[in-house]
């Protein structure tokens, strides 16, 4: 395992466990892709072909050879402006005013570790888990150059991607269109795989045929969005959870994306991720560099529920950090479905105290502490603690519940401003704001601009001030509205602010972690606007969806997990009928779905029954028993409950020996059929007992049969099943 270079024949191969992905470099210097997939061995130049393609273009290095067109051949990094009209990734408008890129090879290193980016977000690996690859390319008519930068880590069967460009020109030039990773492959019939939403409702799963010319998501709103996320899974036609190939594309970045899949005019297929085109325009004067934000690749042939595992382990060990990144979570009762903004300082402390007395470990004041914000139209920005309406300052509050033995979080919104604020009144230049154009509002508020350092410096000393008046150990970090009306006084680039905004936001978290290294930091942005990659290397959790409903969230949380951990997914149990949906589920089926994520409540505890109560108690000591294995195991999903009667998934330790089964009985008729639930992970020469009933089954019996579900009268009921491996000796 690792990167190679084979100098007789300038191959590049770099290898994890189970897969291998190779490029050499070409007569005329250019980076031509030969193979990604499952570990194979030899130079795969051999599927190469070379045909006079009428309306394909040569480079001139090539004179009359007219089989050598780069608008056929797969590249690693294809540029506008070398005769391929295919999708690229990268556009540059050079100081001309001319639209070309020719990047020719010109020297690589390997290194040990892996590569980090300056003020971004990326997979990070010491000296023994990784190695990095650089090319150096260079454009010999504009001096511009590309560092292409390559990060292995074997035992993930990762591959990140990015690029550094430099220009080392004489001239001003702009980036038009910039990509961190492109996979062209020369056959093959595939399904596209990608996660769309809306708001209340994100990631839900669509699976389309690949087809001819270009199939496209993103998102223009300035954050990662509700509508799509920025991951794309390329399948082979027979490929399911359980087995075939797949290829997964996931960018570390939250802000405005682009994922392509395109099919050409020779049935080869393109697969591309980088920022968004849409308002983007770079600048760089003579020695000036932009960092591409990075792509993590991953290929399994063990079906899409390995693509996910190899995900998972690689965000949780790799890209998550801080003192949360291993350990167990916080359980977490949430103000606001309680109270919304009708809250008291002693509403408050009697939330903690039934916190306290149920086993939870965390209670957090949500929107409305500051300013005068009694709904939400008023003081965003005025981060100054409303203490008549806490009855006391936010420091004894704080000490008061942490006397009950409960820890103290905070709700805060840097990013967004009320026009009904002081600080609006102060400094209305500092919003996101054409001039002359009246701005577009949403939620009734404001955007500021945090591509200004002096703004950020403002906004983070005020939310210090508040951190520092007490013990605060978690904060929720929102972000309420998509981005408009992009205009910076800052800047005449007005093509930079976009992606100067997101730079912002990493320097203020990153600032953050730094002074407050101890607190848990929850993303969130109207629940799973901004639930990224790049938000986790910051927030090693972030809220799901603003919709707890328990049917919607099996949905929801199914369509998270086949990028993201279980660990960084925020879900909570929450009060009936529904506040999103006015659907009444089980306290049951509410705690079984939630222990998929981050476990807490949304509910307003002073109001329940002694028998809530107790159920509650024994959901906690539930999920305490369970944790370790849900927030370490192996992740399955063992239905597909866009389609299937029941929502299933399992946890599997890592050495086989522990599972818990969940399901949730999504559809329910007339003289039922039975559904057997197939796991699949296991040992098939273990045997597992169930915890509750004592019954034993082996694995192979499991993973090929199936458990059957019981018929009960009842709606959206659930089930959780304990297995352990027993042995003559450890049986009971």
């Amino acid at each position: 395992m690792g990167i190679t270079y084979n100098s007789n024949n300038q191959l590049f191969t770099l290898e994890t466990q189970n897969t291998t992905y190779q490029f050499q470099v070409d007569i005329c210097g250019f980076l031509l892709h030969l193979y990604y997939g499952k570990k194979v061995s030899g130079n795969m130049n051999y599927l190469l072909t070379f045909y006079d393609r009428g309306f394909s273009g040569n480079p001139n290095d090539a004179e009359a050879d007219r089989t050598y067109s780069m608008d056929a051949l797969p590249q690693e990094f294809p540029s506008l402006g070398t005769g391929d009209y295919r999708n690229c990734a990268l556009i540059m408008e050079n100081s001309d005013g001319s639209f070309s890129c020719d990047l020719r090879y010109q020297r690589h290193e390997i290194k040990k570790g892996k590569y980090q980016l300056e003020g971004l977000p990326a997979v990070y690996a010491a000296e023994e888990e990784g190695e990095t690859l650089e090319i150096f390319l260079e454009d010999p008519v504009t001096g511009v150059q590309a560092i292409l930068y390559y990060g292995l880590l074997p035992q993930y069967d990762i591959i990140t991607r990015s690029v550094k460009l430099i220009n080392r020109g004489e001239g001003k030039v702009y980036i038009r269109k910039a990509a961190s990773a492109s996979l062209d492959f020369l056959s093959g019939d595939y399904d596209v795989i990608t996660f769309y939403g809306r708001h209340a409702m994100e990631r839900n799963v669509q699976r389309l045929p690949v087809s001819h010319g270009r199939q496209v998501i993103g998102s223009s709103r300035g954050t990662s969005s509700h509508q799509y996320n920025p991951a794309m899974i390329l399948a082979e036609k027979n490929t399911g959870e359980k087995a075939g190939g797949c290829y997964g594309m996931t960018f570390v970045y939250s802000g405005n994306f682009e994922g392509a899949v395109e099919k050409d005019q020779y049935n080869q297929t393109r697969m591309m991720m980088g920022l968004s085109e849409t308002m983007f325009r770079y600048p760089l004067d003579p020695g000036e560099d932009f960092w591409v934000p990075e792509t993590v690749l991953t290929y399994s042939a063990e079906g899409l529920n390995g693509l996910s595992r190899n995900y998972h382990r690689c965000f949780r060990n790799n890209l998550c950090r801080g003192k949360y990144k291993n350990a167990a979570r916080p359980i977490v009762i949430n103000s606001w479905e309680a109270d919304y903004f009708n809250f008291t300082g002693e509403s408050f402390l009697e939330l903690a105290k039934e916190a306290a007395d149920l086993g939870i470990e965390t209670v957090v004041l949500d929107d409305g502490w500051f300013g005068k914000r009694n709904d939400d139209n008023t003081s965003l920005g005025d981060w100054v603690v409303n203490e008549k309406k806490l009855g006391c300052s936010l420091g004894e509050l704080i000490r008061r519940v942490n006397a009950l033995g409960v820890r103290f979080g905070i709700w805060i919104e840097p990013e967004m401003i009320s026009e009904d604020s002081e600080l609006y009144r102060a400094h209305p230049d500092w919003v996101l704001r054409i001039p002359g154009r009246a701005p577009v509002r949403a939620r009734n508020q404001l955007v500021l601009d945090f591509s200004r350092k002096e703004i950020r410096d403002y906004v983070f000393d005020q939310i210090c001030s508040i951190l520092d008046q007490g013990n605060v150990e978690y904060i929720k970090w929102d972000m309420n509205r998509s981005l408009s009306d992009i205009y910076s006084g800052s800047t005449q680039d007005q093509g930079r602010v976009l992606h100067d905004y997101v730079l912002g936001v990493y320097d203020f978290m990153e600032r953050m972690l730094r002074r407050y290294p101890d607190i848990l930091l929850e993303g969130c942005s109207g629940g799973g606007g901004r639930f990224d990659a790049g938000m986790l290397y910051y927030a090693p959790q972030i809220w799901c969806s603003d919709n707890t409903d328990a049917v919607d969230r099996v949905e929801i949380q199914y369509g998270t997990s086949f990028i993201y951990p279980v660990c960084c997914t925020g879900s909570h149990v929450s009060d009936v009928p529904n506040h999103q949906t006015g659907r009444s589920t089980p306290l049951k089926t509410r705690g079984v779905v939630a222990m998929a994520g981050t476990f807490g409540y949304e509910w307003n505890l002073r109001v329940l029954s002694e028998k809530e109560k107790e159920e509650i108690r024994q959901q906690i000591r539930d999920y305490k028993r369970y944790e370790p294995l849900i927030r370490t195991g192996d992740y399955y999903r063992l239905s597909c409950p866009q389609t299937d009667e029941i929502g299933a998934w399992a946890f599997v330790s890592p050495d086989r020996e522990k599972v818990l089964l969940n399901v949730v009985m999504l559809k329910k008729h007339g003289n039922m059929t039975i559904n057997y639930v197939k796991l699949q992970g296991l040992d098939p020469d273990k045997i597992y007992q169930d915890q509750n009933y004592r019954r034993s089954y082996s694995g192979s019996a499991l993973m090929e049969a199936g458990l059957p579900l019981p018929i009960e009268s009842g709606e959206y009921l659930a089930y959780q099943f304990y297995l352990r491996e027993i042995t003559e000796e450890k049986e009971e």
